[in-house]
């Protein structure tokens, strides 16, 4: 057992039955399994007395032959000495388990998306209802039983509602209050988002927001498909920073396998991610400024944008979905030409970065419309699950890159920039500053590129090279099996995340020793933010919501999955 577990169960000791608990080490992961009646008590025990400060994930997974058939899973996670752990407990169908919204306020829409997609009821918690399909679908699409292409559609628009408060029913509209439904056709909600409110003039007394817009039941799908045949469907989750998504689905996969890949695939990773991280901010920046009347610095920087894209398409013929990892490494090697070329544009960049500058942050009007307006504070961000560029921009100094760094990050120099007062313009600041810390680690990476292969050659993981498969008959029977049946990885569990460019970007992956996974559960950044929007927004201007939700940067494809 790890020194983590040694440690928790000494400390558990004198709070919780250590007795009743079960105390695990599974591929590098710490796990405890509790019955359901202590679970409560254990996670506020772990919060309060150990130091999770951050409730990263629940969720739930269907083993329809048990007893107990539904296993609820919280991943914690410690900000002071950066250490994981996964909770467990066992539960009945129809039976509940106690919420911990009261310990973390971050475990609302958690709780209810493992209640919408597997049934699993939580106790007290105060607004159990569907989250992700609507109101019409009957049944729970992630339970073994129902049929991935089972499909329901929706004829009918819930009408304006609340989240129940202080014994009001959501449902009623106050008359002394004007309604009001944002979106989804509105451009600030991009077609994929529904805010609901009450106004009293232009002051927001109370709001509400609808998703599900864009649910494809990415996590059923990957039930029904190989390994490697996952990967195209991670680009569609956040689909401004595709290749992001695929590598941190493909280091899961890999952790699982024990495979290390080799240098050059680290440093290939590490530069698409940097170059991905950078668009995804300019999508966040200059779409946020459009949404505040500055059209000029959108046009600006979609140039750079699309520069970024013509790169991706130079090195592997894509341009926004690249899907060019694969479980190993890379599906293809970078020319020294193409290193040029991103080295090229990293100059180009910088300078297009003191331009915005100039063009939003040192703009009067922009700085009024976001200057002090929706603060989060530190200790509420992490009670909501924040991470990424909001987090930070509360003044929390994470990084997944330094606090858990991997791909060689921990050589390289770069900087993680802090806001002070979490309000919009810091948002701003902080991505501004990334796009400057992403270009520098580029840069590094491109200058010092490692020699060797760019991916494993494990005829049972990769498919080999394609003159073997035309030129021997061992190379085409490998190519066919590894098509036909895929890799199997062995049975267990593992949770892993990289610093994606809203935040964690966590994968945790259930595999039964087959070719697809048993379960694959995605961790989205926005979805944990998101959720904290009309707490966030109430008491503030309806022009002032508009420009949070541009701030929060949601993107459907990972919100909804």
């Amino acid at each position: 057992m790890s020194l983590t577990i040694d440690t928790l169960k000494q400390q558990l000791s004198s709070n919780v039955k250590v007795d009743n608990l079960f105390f695990a080490t599974n591929f590098g992961d710490d796990v405890i399994v509790a019955p359901k009646e202590e679970i409560f008590v254990l996670l506020k025990s772990l919060k309060e007395n150990n130091q999770f400060d951050f409730l990263i994930d629940i969720c739930g997974v269907d083993y329809p032959d048990r007893e107990q058939r539904f296993e609820v899973v919280y991943h914690l996670y410690s900000s002071a000495n950066n250490n994981r752990l996964r909770v467990k407990t066992n539960v009945k169908e129809n039976e509940w388990v106690d919420s911990v919204i009261s310990i973390w306020k971050g475990a609302d829409w958690f709780e209810r998306e493992a209640f919408d997609l597997f049934g699993i009821p939580f106790k007290n918690h105060p607004n159990l209802k569907k989250i992700l399909t609507h109101h019409e679908f009957v049944g729970h699409p992630l339970r073994k039983d129902y049929e991935a292409n089972q499909q329901q559609q929706c004829t009918t628009v819930l009408p304006l509602q609340f989240d129940n408060e202080n014994g009001v029913d959501g449902t009623i509209l106050d008359p002394k209050f004007v309604p009001i439904n944002i979106g989804p056709s509105h451009p600030a909600t991009h077609g994929t988002l529904r805010i609901m409110a009450e106004l009293d003039g232009e002051t927001i007394v109370r709001a509400n927001v609808e998703i599900g817009y864009l649910h494809r039941c990415f996590e059923k799908m990957a039930e029904t498909h190989t390994y490697n045949q996952v990967i195209p469907y991670t680009d569609r989750l956040n689909y401004c920073s595709a290749p992001m998504n695929n590598v941190g689905y493909c280091k899961t996969v890999e952790r699982l396998l024990g495979v290390d890949i080799p240098p050059k695939a680290k440093a290939l990773r590490v530069i698409l991610s940097e170059l991905s991280r950078v668009i995804d901010h300019i999508i966040a920046v200059g779409t946020g400024a459009v949404d505040l009347g500055a059209l000029t610095g959108f046009f600006h920087l979609f140039t750079y944008r699309e520069k970024v894209y013509t790169l991706f398409e130079r090195l592997c013929g894509s341009r926004l979905t690249v899907a060019l990892t694969r479980v190993g490494g890379m599906a293809q090697d970078a020319s020294p030409a193409w290193i040029q070329e991103v080295l090229a544009f990293c100059k180009e960049m910088k300078v297009a970065i003191d331009e915005i500058d100039q063009l939003l942050i040192g703009n009067k009007i922009f700085r009024k419309r976001t200057e002090g307006v929706c603060p989060i504070k530190p200790h509420e961000a992490i009670q909501w699950g924040y991470t990424g560029p909001l987090l930070r921009a509360s003044g929390v100094a994470h990084d997944l890159r330094k606090a858990q760094p991997y791909y060689g990050y921990e050589q390289l120099d770069f900087d993680v920039p802090i806001g002070t007062n979490g309000d919009i313009f810091d948002r701003y600041l902080v991505r501004v500053e990334e796009m400057r810390q992403s270009i520098r680690i580029v840069e590094q990476v491109c200058k010092n590129m490692p020699e060797g292969d760019y991916t494993i050659r494990d005829k049972n993981i990769v498919l080999p090279a394609k003159k073997d498969v035309y030129g021997n008959i061992e190379g085409l029977m490998n190519h066919f099996m590894l098509v036909v049946k895929g890799f199997r990885p062995p049975v267990g569990e593992i949770y892993d995340a990289t610093e994606a460019a809203n935040g964690e970007l966590g994968f945790y992956l259930v595999s039964d020793g087959s070719a697809n996974p048993y379960r694959l559960k995605v961790r989205p950044p926005c979805f944990a933010i998101y959720q904290s929007f009309p707490s966030v927004v109430k008491g503030t201007l309806i022009a002032d919501a508009i420009a949070t939700v541009a701030s929060m940067n949601v993107i459907a494809g990972e919100l909804d999955r």
